[in-house]
């Protein structure tokens, strides 16, 4: 009982933590983008859109190339968490041997460690899934960004597809991306949790601590009129604050 009370600290603990990161991140994305990478990658993303859109004769081919790049990295790890999870279902479904890795301070009953490979797996599908939409919204951008809207918008009955619509769908496959890469980096905590609630905990504060230098910015690189127009443009469109990278 008293090895099961790191596990009911240490664990809730640790996931705090890295929930009021995320918490924490999703403010700035929302109401100052251009401290964050997600933002100013979002803005540059845009620009990138107009730019290719300007002559779709000259750089369609290059935006298709680029999009399946993307397209090929998220096929990557979808393949990859949808292999894991297997693993971590043939390894839930075996009942033969001691399954808890030399626990030190921890729960070493069946049900807590089912309970971790269960986290183990949910982490996997969830890693899983959002990659598959990353695919299903970059193969719908690599459609829509060699449409000639130019030639559409002369035409009374045709729809007008604009550059910052393709812009946004692009976006959205890049955020469900980053977050099927995060549910990769969440699943180190939980395969360290099969060793103990301590490990688990100390790899969750070194986590935040590496997401910290990868998601904010530290160069002023940006003018500052540039900056208040990335600002203005995610209060406008409002797709850079619903997902996180």
């Amino acid at each position: 009982m008293e090895k099961q009370i790191f596990d009911c600290t240490l664990v809730p603990a640790g996931l705090l933590v890295m929930a009021a990161y995320h918490i924490y991140l999703l403010y700035c994305v929302r109401n100052h983008p251009n401290r964050t990478v997600i933002g100013v990658n979002a803005f540059n993303r845009r620009f990138w859109v107009t730019a290719m859109m300007e002559d779709v004769s000259k750089n369609g081919v290059l935006a298709v190339q680029t999009l399946r790049n993307n397209i090929m990295a998220s096929t990557v790890l979808a393949s990859t968490a949808i292999m894991l999870s297997s693993v971590m279902a043939a390894l839930m479904s075996s009942r033969n041997g001691d399954r808890s890795f030399g626990v030190v301070f921890g729960d070493k009953t069946a049900l807590g460690i089912s309970i971790k490979y269960l986290s183990i797996l949910c982490c996997f599908l969830c890693s899983f899934l959002l990659n598959v939409q990353s695919i299903r919204y970059y193969s719908h951008g690599s459609i829509l960004i060699n449409v000639p809207f130019k030639k559409m918008s002369l035409s009374p009955r045709s729809h007008h597809l604009t550059a910052e619509y393709v812009g946004a769908t692009i976006n959205r496959g890049s955020y469900f991306w980053s977050l099927g890469l995060r549910a990769f980096y969440f699943s180190c905590p939980l395969f360290l949790w099969l060793f103990g609630p301590i490990p688990m905990f100390l790899s969750c504060l070194l986590l935040v601590s590496m997401l910290y230098f990868l998601d904010f910015t530290f160069q002023s690189t940006w003018l500052s009129g540039a900056s208040s127009d990335l600002e203005d443009n995610h209060h406008n469109n409002g797709d850079g604050g619903s997902l996180m990278v």
